[in-house]
């Protein structure tokens, strides 16, 4: 029986100790028989350090939280087969059903395979569907798009269009020069979809841009991704180097007529660059600004040549479905939304990670069913869908299905697949304002209703959580989100008023409360509309809440009820944590 141990090593892991645990195993095995290994992100984030011990490639156990002093029972476990001495240490079955609800296909071999190892990706099925296009009795251009349009496929990098279209447009393009770019300048606050897939399965990336580049009649493929992914750019240089060894990059792939490169471009981070005109100006050299259209890429994109751009999670699901058929993954979903979607489910959740799952589900399912609901006891309030470009669902609508069309009902969008749940302690205004400020420092400045429009929204938001917002505002307010909507050039400005119009929509008593002559933020979350008093009758005189105070605003005896001089305090909010007795209340 053979024994393998494999170390989840994206950035997630790595940040929580993995390499570390990698190391001490390292030293715990040497001599061994054991195999040890790396594998890329599972999606269990709020369980890393993650540790799988394989027995004849099945999985025995699945250890988590795993710290360097735990190396020397692992190895031992795994050098002896007895597994009771980290019995301790393994997954529980609650958490578990985190991966049991999901169905993964772009996820499908994420914390499994080696990302280091071509081996250990075509041992998966990797580059098995560019070998049944290109070879034998192969497929034609014509019906590799046809099958991506019988699976009804859309773009996952936010605008959902059909990626069969898309690809037949730049395929129909006259000219013999033409390119395929993968997007992956993934800037959405709490999304981290592509990056795992690239950290842990950088050759389904390929072979999807592989068969994508076949079906246009690109021989250049371009990955634009983020500066700031350096795990996943280097493991992506890796696979690449790997399958053109192979003969799977390059000049003639696979003995064929069909010749195909790879390069990176390593963007520099900026969020307007997840437009495909903007990142095509950046790839060019330029500043990354939108272009008018049209023309669109499709006929005029790279160096004005016929291109093509999907993003990450987009290619990841092609190679599954020239495998197992366009009718499959359409059998998965809803009638306007075929196929899984991956989501980043992040904030006050208690299983926080990726999520892969087929269209259809509920909101409430995967928040509360595969998620396991708010952390810490606390009421759910509302989920953020879509990054700063998206809008907030409240907790009435939890029901929602999850398709491009049902949450476009609710003033959210799918957008690239970043889903921020928000507890009873969340300030809506406070929520809006924060992603307000990211798109309007993430403006180009190109069209006047973005680069003014969102500075004047902004400069509002910021009044009324400074407590100096007038009722009149909120009607000022949303004058400009529509405005604004309406009238910017490209997506980051049409959609940067969404979260704004939708928290004023869903929750405008709280506005109102910000606003009106008391100035009262409902969740506490304000700190220049927060009061704190002291209640006689409860207050014990223990000083606690004197001592900690920064300014000394507080004053009274040992043993005599305290009072607080309103004037002098900043709201800190010191004394309420320091108060044992209950005695400060916030208001």
């Amino acid at each position: 029986m053979s024994i393998r141990i494999a170390v989840g090593q994206g950035s997630c892991g790595i940040a929580a100790g993995a390499a570390k645990v990698f190391a001490a195993l390292e030293q715990q095995l040497a001599g061994s028989a054991v195999s040890l290994g790396t594998v890329g992100c599972i999606g269990m984030c709020w369980l890393e350090p993650i540790v799988d011990l394989y027995e004849d490639n099945r999985l025995a156990a699945r250890l988590v939280r795993i710290c360097p002093d735990d190396a020397a029972r692992i190895a031992e476990a795994a050098r002896t087969g007895d597994l009771s001495g980290i019995a301790g240490l393994t997954i529980s079955a609650e958490d578990s059903r985190f991966l049991e609800q999901q169905t993964r296909i772009a996820l499908r071999n994420c914390g499994i395979i080696d990302p280091n190892s071509l081996e250990s990706a075509r041992a998966a099925g990797g580059y098995a569907a560019l070998e049944a296009v290109l070879t034998g009795k192969g497929m034609t251009p014509e019906e590799v798009i046809a099958c991506i349009k019988v699976s009804g496929l859309a773009g996952r990098g936010g605008a959902g269009f059909p990626t069969w279209f898309k690809w037949n447009a730049a395929r129909q393009s006259p000219g013999d020069e033409k390119y395929l770019i993968c997007n992956a300048d993934e800037g959405d606050p709490g999304a981290f979809m592509d990056r795992a897939v690239i950290e842990s399965d950088p050759h389904t990336l390929i072979e999807g841009m592989l068969i994508g580049a076949y079906a246009i009649g690109a021989k250049e493929a371009v990955v634009y991704v983020r500066a700031e992914y350096p795990l996943a750019i280097r493991r992506l240089s890796h696979a690449i180097d790997e399958a053109k060894a192979a003969g799977l990059i390059g000049q003639h792939i696979l003995g064929t007529d069909f010749s195909c490169e790879f390069r990176i471009k390593a963007g520099a981070g900026a969020f307007v660059c997840g437009e495909e005109t903007a990142l095509i100006e950046s790839l060019e050299g330029q500043r990354g600004m939108p272009r008018l259209k049209p023309p669109f890429p499709a006929a005029a994109g790279y160096w004005q040549k016929p291109s093509n751009i999907n993003n990450v999670e987009t290619f990841a699901n092609v190679a599954w479905i020239i495998q197992h058929g366009g009718e499959a993954f359409a059998a998965m979903g809803t009638e306007g939304s075929k196929g899984t979607k991956v989501f980043a489910l992040t904030g006050k959740i208690q299983r926080s990670g990726l999520v892969e799952i087929p269209m259809g589900m509920t909101l409430r399912e995967v928040i509360f069913g595969i998620g396991g609901g708010v952390r810490d006891g606390r009421q759910f309030k509302a989920v953020q869908l879509g990054g700063p470009s998206g809008g907030c669902v409240p907790a009435e609508l939890l029901d929602t299905v999850i398709d491009y069309k049902e949450l476009s009902a609710t003033g959210a969008i799918m957008g690239s697949g970043g889903m921020v749940v928000m507890d009873d302690t969340t300030c809506m205004v406070s929520m809006a304002k924060f992603f307000l400020d990211f798109t309007a420092k993430e403006s180009c400045g190109k069209c006047v209703h973005c680069r003014i429009g969102t500075k004047r929204m902004q400069e509002i938001l910021d009044r009324i959580v400074s407590g100096d917002g007038k009722p009149e505002d909120l009607d000022l307010l949303e004058e400009l989100c529509l405005a604004v909507r309406d009238g910017a050039l490209c997506g980051l400005g049409q959609t940067a008023p969404n979260p704004v119009l939708t928290a004023l929509r869903y929750f405008r008593p709280e506005f109102e409360a910000h606003t009106a002559v008391e100035k009262r933020c409902p969740a506490h979350a304000c700190a220049a509309l927060l009061q704190y008093e002291i209640d006689a009758e409860k207050c014990r005189g223990c000083t606690a809440c004197a001592r900690k105070c920064p300014v000394g605003a507080i004053a009274g005896n040992v043993r005599q009820p305290h009072t607080i001089d309103k004037n002098q305090c900043i709201r800190c909010g010191a004394c309420f944590a320091a108060c044992r007795f209950d005695a400060v209340s916030r208001l």
